[in-house]
């Protein structure tokens, strides 16, 4: 199985210039990917630089034909007033654009079992902007089997980027999630009937999570990530199992250095249960495209 994790900034190139078939195709060129996983895609943001489109999921959708898209609005924002074309005459009308949403997106050509949506914690934090984050779940089956035994679950999120204090609160929730989906999978509960919502609680334990942590390397957040988890599996960051006693090459900054003024940093990080140790095959950032301000992630494994 092969996995690309990327925040593409709604397409927008290293230049400033927004373009999402030419990301979904740089992401092609990296992989023949079972699954993507965006952030930063959104519907109703034109006013962001470069001018996305209108729906970027449903751009997505018709980019990657034999896909499902699945998305998770994080900001979940009333449109902006505008001026209404279509106004009846006798003077200008005012109208309300769409609704402004902005979050996460993964496309997979896999069978999904489940969805789930996470609304992350956002303690409040004066001091700083931030937005409202979300992490995007799939349970997706990997062999064909239709056990939980040839599923795997797979969460894209996008991390607070002004507050440690926010990104530390949302890694304790992602922790969280995967220790409830350990119980369901130890213990699952019966469905009530094969038509209705209350379906079997089944969930592997097994998991990859990633995405854009805003979190550096070494970081606080980094290390909470892979501490011990009771009644889970912990979690490993797949590219330092991959390069043992190698630093991440970074992943954000490399080309666009008029956001990143500070400097490049890694802040990308794909996770895995240690169960997926043995499966894993490769795990490379790439540092040659300049489709967005962030580099790539591709995970394949066995």
């Amino acid at each position: 199985m092969r996995l690309v994790s990327w925040n593409v900034q709604w397409g927008r190139d290293a230049s400033g210039v927004v373009d999402l078939a030419r990301t979904v195709s740089e992401a092609r060129g990296l992989a023949d990917f079972d699954v993507l996983c965006l952030q930063e895609i959104t519907r109703g943001f034109r006013a962001l630089p470069g001018g996305p489109g209108d729906d970027q999921f449903a751009e997505l959708a018709a980019l990657l034909p034999g896909f499902t898209v699945i998305e998770a609005i994080g900001a979940d924002l009333a449109g902006a007033a505008c001026a209404d074309p279509a106004a009846a005459p006798g003077g200008p009308a005012m109208g309300r654009a769409p609704r402004r949403q902005f979050g996460n997106a993964i496309a997979t050509r896999l069978p999904v079992a489940q969805v789930f949506r996470h609304l992350l914690p956002w303690p409040a934090e004066p001091t700083a902007p931030s937005m409202q984050r979300v992490a995007l779940e799939a349970v997706l089956d990997i062999s064909g089997a239709t056990s939980s035994s040839g599923a795997l679950r797979v969460l894209v999120t996008h991390l607070e980027f002004y507050s440690e204090r926010q990104r530390l609160a949302q890694v304790d929730a992602l922790r969280q999630l995967q220790q409830e989906a350990a119980a369901h999978a130890a213990h699952p509960a019966p469905a009530e009937n094969a038509e209705g919502p209350f379906a079997r609680t089944a969930r592997p334990a097994s998991a990859i999570v990633c995405g854009d942590f805003n979190s550096a390397f070494g970081s606080a957040a980094y290390a909470r990530m892979l501490e011990p988890l009771a009644g889970s599996p912990a979690f490993i960051d797949a590219w330092t199992t991959l390069h043992p006693g190698a630093t991440p090459p970074p992943t954000a900054g490399v080309y666009d250095t008029e956001q990143w003024s500070d400097g490049p940093l890694a802040c990308d990080f794909v996770f895995v249960t240690e169960d997926l140790r043995g499966r894993l095959k490769r795990c490379e950032i790439d540092g040659a495209t300049q489709a967005s301000d962030h580099q790539p992630i591709v995970l394949e494994l066995d």
